[in-house]
């Protein structure tokens, strides 16, 4: 589901992660350039499910 929004909106995407101050980083890169904003969302959302995976 959030790899949806990686792909229209990327820092909603991160902020849906619970972090909050990688999420305005996220907004700097998408509306600078927008694919290093996807890029970036994507590699978060990754962790994220990652350590939910791991039950950290």
């Amino acid at each position: 589901m959030l790899y949806i929004l990686v792909i229209f909106l990327p820092p909603l995407a991160v902020l849906f992660t619970g972090r909050p101050f990688t999420a305005l980083l996220n907004l700097l890169l998408t509306l600078l350039f927008y694919v290093p904003g996807a890029v970036h969302a994507a590699v978060v959302v990754k962790g994220h499910y990652d350590a939910k995976k791991r039950g950290a």
